[in-house]
């Protein structure tokens, strides 16, 4: 079975977060990673997945991506918290 997740990648200094949900982290990751100044990612140097929760279905991982995208900055800090307290970069296979 495929497993979906949810994911927060951040910057070197961690000032910027962006959430995304995929089925295929590692290929995901690279993305970002490849991005151009067009893109958020690319303009702020987003390269690190610092957070990810799994999933089976990917309606869940969806609807979970929606509520961690509508938290503030710190809601956002203490959910990567409980898993990355240092907030490293985390590589595969990944935790969860």
């Amino acid at each position: 079975m495929k497993r979906n997740c949810i994911y927060i990648m951040s910057n070197r200094y961690r000032t910027v977060f962006y959430t995304g949900v995929t089925s295929y982290l590692t290929r995901r990751r690279q993305e970002h990673r490849e991005s151009d100044a067009t893109t958020f990612c690319g303009r702020y140097n987003v390269r690190d997945v610092i957070y990810v929760e799994w999933f089976d279905d990917i309606r869940d991982a969806i609807a979970r991506e929606k509520q961690i995208k509508a938290y503030s900055r710190a809601k956002k800090l203490r959910l990567i918290a409980t898993d990355n307290p240092t907030m490293r970069s985390l590589e595969p296979p990944w935790f969860g």
